[in-house]
């Protein structure tokens, strides 16, 4: 039997687990999938999370993708990371870099079983920092040109392809090259902030094109998990990576207040499969919860079964489909073969995502795209970092999760 088969009904423990710390953030990315800005009051501690980790060590998770939110702007991530390695769990953490000083830099080059991936999503700071907010590109020049000076090979720079840097790859690849590193491009999805933007950021059919014959030129020793199968499709040289949706059989998240999801792409009510605090812990919610039973279940394809191109792309991403209103047996919203856009224009209702630590309001956010929908210019969401909010206010914030994500940070 195929590996790929294994995956499908499920394995003892998650090769992929995401993991994000926190939703505090000192940035406001537009396309953010898990609505990150405030910390929520109900995270996990710092003795909890150890506890996580041991159930990690115990059931043999060999790594971790720790992200957020900005994870390093949790006081206790350093120890959580030194406490994971020392208990046999790999590390690799997302950043936006903003803490990546030298000398933190020349600690993780010393530490081994720890791998760092730098957010960029643009290849130029005018690109990138209508997405990311003003400053975030040289933030992230800046922490990887110290991961660089400090010997760190082979750090991961990750990109979200967007319709605005689809034509800076080979950009994005010579920076990369220039660091040492090593490029992850990763696809879109209309989760959290990204659902508000998706229809204007996501790359356009002859851009999906150039992904793919990008990838098929270039795409080795280019890491992109399993954000591209559904373009498999457009020829007959498949990409890297698991050709298969992984949700709830292969992978998982966990977010900062211990609940589990069966894709780090569906941070939503729908796809909840426990949390780490109930009895039993995070085991018993891998390997007993309905939800992931269902998931691990024979699927028969639904309407994509009779396509010529199933077999390559297996119907796309589950979470695509759920957040552009579109039934998880149907095609993608991004199939090469124009069955999604016939889907997406007589599907209904949008769901909505409901989890949202974005430092604005939902109100303003959906006013600001509308805006920008009239107006032919990206959106833009508030980003202040905490309170006081202006000049002369004293008063404590309204709630534990409105303190700055940058407090205590010099």
């Amino acid at each position: 039997m195929k590996l790929v088969e294994h995956f499908k009904h499920g394995l003892d423990a998650p090769i992929c687990l995401t993991w994000e710390l926190t939703y505090a953030c000192n940035l406001a990315c537009e396309h953010c999938l898990s609505s990150s800005g405030r910390r929520d009051p109900r995270e996990l501690s710092t003795e909890e999370c150890k506890a996580f980790i041991d159930d990690l060590e115990r059931m043999q998770v060999f790594y971790v993708n720790i992200g957020g939110g900005e994870p390093t702007v949790r006081s206790d991530f350093w120890e959580l990371l030194d406490y994971a390695v020392a208990h046999h769990v790999g590390v690799k953490f997302s950043t936006n870099g903003i803490r990546l000083t030298p000398e933190r830099a020349r600690k993780l080059a010393a530490t081994d079983y720890v791998d760092v991936q730098i957010s960029i999503d643009g290849a130029t700071a005018e690109v990138n920092d209508a997405v990311r907010g003003p400053g975030s590109f040289d933030t992230a020049m800046r922490a990887m040109q110290n991961l660089a000076d400090a010997g760190f090979e082979n750090f991961k720079i990750s990109v979200v392809m967007t319709r605005h840097n689809v034509d800076q790859l080979d950009e994005f690849k010579a920076i990369a090259d220039r660091f040492g590193a090593q490029l992850r491009i990763t696809r879109l999805r209309p989760s959290g902030r990204g659902a508000d933007v998706w229809s204007e950021l996501h790359p356009t059919t002859d851009q999906q094109l150039t992904i793919y014959d990008w990838l098929v030129a270039n795409g080795e020793g280019v890491l992109t998990g399993d954000s591209f199968f559904h373009l498999n499709a457009l020829g007959s040289t498949p990409l890297a990576g698991l050709n298969l949706c992984g949700a709830g059989r292969v992978v998982c998240l966990v977010d900062p207040v211990g609940d589990v999801y069966a894709c780090p792409f569906a941070i939503h009510d729908e796809f909840l499969a426990g949390n780490v605090r109930d009895t039993g812990g995070f085991e018993t919610v891998w390997r007993a919860s309905e939800l992931f039973d269902r998931l691990r279940q024979p699927q028969t394809g639904g309407a994509c079964a009779s396509c010529s191109a199933y077999d390559a792309c297996q119907g796309g991403c589950m979470a695509a489909k759920f957040f552009t209103g579109l039934p998880l047996d149907g095609p993608d919203p991004e199939c090469v073969r124009g069955n999604g856009e016939l889907a997406l224009s007589t599907a209904g209702a949008r769901p909505q995502p409901d989890k949202d630590h974005s430092r604005s309001t939902a109100a303003s956010r959906k006013s600001d795209t509308a805006a920008s929908r009239k107006s032919g210019t990206a959106p833009r969401r508030a980003v202040a970092l905490g309170m006081p909010a202006a000049p002369g206010r004293t008063t404590a914030p309204d709630r534990a999760c409105d303190t700055s994500p940058l407090a205590g940070l010099r």
